[in-house]
């Protein structure tokens, strides 16, 4: 079974916790029938080194980034947001 919650929680109720990791919420309206979007970003991430657990919601997308690469994930998702371009078809 797995569990997010955060971590205060999971030590409250004496739960142990195996992945300790920073959530980012990718605050672009995506739609549930959106193509390539989270794997855009996840292979960026993984041509950076850069581990990701990803959660598609209904008009949001969640990152859970480990907490010690969480800044080199803010600086590199702020980098493809200011980098990207329309798609020409």
């Amino acid at each position: 079974m797995t569990a997010i919650v955060e971590r205060s929680q999971a030590i409250q109720a004496k739960v142990p916790f195996i992945f300790e990791a920073k959530l980012i919420t990718l605050t672009v309206h995506s739609s549930l029938e959106a193509i390539g979007f989270l794997a855009t970003i996840s292979s960026a991430l993984a041509k950076a080194g850069i581990p990701c657990n990803a959660v598609a919601a209904f008009h949001h997308d969640h990152l859970f980034i480990p907490v010690e690469r969480a800044d080199d994930a803010f600086s590199l998702l702020n980098a493809l947001s200011h980098n990207s371009a329309p798609a020409v078809i």
